[in-house]
């Protein structure tokens, strides 16, 4: 399998320093406030604890986060958050699933349809472009942090209820292994792997396309590359995906 679609990869190499740290603690006190109503305990509710976690990773500080939980819970006003997903295709018909979290869903998808059209871009029908999509959990570990052989980390992973994983080549400056779960799995493989002293850096879900389309003309994929920029600055959107070919 494959590695994580470009753009994801693009967002990785900013680093959380030159993106606004305003925007990503929006995005998650959204996200850990919706979590947060299906329970505010991160020890009984895992996804919950994985958005706190993720929280911490940013040096979110920890009054944000206690009330974005509150939120959830209904200790706070301002917990009306819900989850978007929007199907839409950019320029040369790659398609595209945006995904983010709101307290305004007209505000959102007029500012996205725009976003797309000023970029090449329309919405697509809900069912348009998911099915060409597969949905994964992943897991990141840095193999420079390894002090074991490949082959014993291949077998940690295939133990741990991973789907799939992918290693970097030996020419490859990235030396992340990205390992693969069911979306239901994520957080059980990634408590297996961190047994067995396989750390875990990003951790998350995406959208990955069961077929790749590679776009060869430097003109079209600056244009591609300016959608995804709009898209990531728009505030309320999380993430990205594609079937642009790396």
């Amino acid at each position: 399998m494959s590695g994580h679609n470009k753009w994801s990869k693009i967002k990785r190499q900013k680093g959380v320093t030159d993106l606004k740290k305003g925007k990503i603690f929006s995005q998650l006190s959204k996200a850990i406030t919706l979590e947060a109503k299906r329970g505010g305990d991160p020890a009984m509710n895992p996804g919950l604890k994985f958005m706190v976690e993720k929280a911490k990773s940013v040096n979110m500080p920890s009054d944000n986060v206690e009330k974005a939980i509150k939120k959830g819970t209904g200790e706070l006003e301002g917990g009306s958050i819900e989850e978007v997903l929007y199907e839409a295709y950019g320029p040369e018909g790659i398609a595209l699933i945006i995904e983010g979290t709101t307290d305004s869903t007209n505000r959102t998808v007029a500012e996205i349809k725009h976003i797309l059209s000023r970029n090449g871009g329309r919405l697509g029908e809900a069912g348009s472009v998911k099915w060409m999509f597969d949905r994964f959990g992943y897991i990141e570990v840095d193999m420079k942090d390894l002090q074991i052989s490949e082959e014993e980390t291949e077998m940690i992973i295939i133990d741990s209820g991973a789907e799939d994983f992918n290693i970097p080549e030996e020419d490859t400056e990235d030396k992340i292994i990205v390992v693969y779960t069911k979306p239901e799995s994520l957080y059980k493989v990634k408590e297996n792997l961190e047994k067995n002293n396989l750390i875990a850096g990003d951790v998350g879900f995406e959208w990955k396309a069961k077929n790749t389309i590679k776009i060869e003309d430097e003109k079209i994929n600056e244009r591609i590359e300016k959608l995804f920029e709009a898209l990531d600055e728009q505030e309320d959107v999380n993430d990205v995906s594609s079937n642009l070919a790396d």
